[in-house]
């Protein structure tokens, strides 16, 4: 029985309403661990493991900087958030609105552009955006990115 392989072809990512140009040159893994909780009942020498909390890591999206300033503007809205608060404190008092948070789909392309898989990040917002480092004496473009904190991740069964 063959093994189907998936190399690191392309990818896509979409994030309606907030990055018209989503074209990346790079994104970290998904990520998520399940912490282990052990416990001896009795005299047991062998302790029963069970799953515990779920955690994700963040993703980091990376491109060459070009005029759109959709990236900065999405994390620029977090740090605002409370300026949109009724009754807030002000600038910078640290909350997140729901408003703020989107749905991100990270497509995983064929050479052909056929679609492999498709990854949903639910609840993800901007926790860092570097707009690149600037270097005259070399010869890279400058590459910025934008790194998203999510509630979790999933895989999104395929269309027929």
């Amino acid at each position: 029985m063959a093994r189907a392989i998936h190399e690191k072809h392309k990818f896509l990512v979409e994030v309606p309403a907030r990055l018209a140009s989503a074209a990346f040159q790079k994104c970290s893994e998904l990520s998520a661990e399940a912490a282990k909780i052990e416990y001896w009942e009795g005299g047991a020498i062998i302790p029963i493991k069970d799953g515990g909390r779920l955690t994700f890591s963040d993703v980091t999206l990376e491109r060459g900087t070009s005029a759109s300033t959709e990236m900065h503007t999405w994390f620029k809205e977090v740090g605002d958030a409370a300026i949109a608060v009724p009754g807030s404190t002000g600038f910078g008092s640290g909350l997140t609105l729901p408003q703020y948070k989107a749905h991100v789909g990270i497509v995983q392309l064929d050479r052909d552009n056929t679609r492999l898989r498709e990854w949903a990040l639910y609840s993800a917002w901007p926790t860092k955006y570097v707009a690149g480092e600037w270097d005259n004496t070399v010869d890279e473009v400058v590459i910025e990115s934008l790194t998203l904190t999510y509630d979790r991740f999933d895989m999104v069964p395929a269309m027929v």
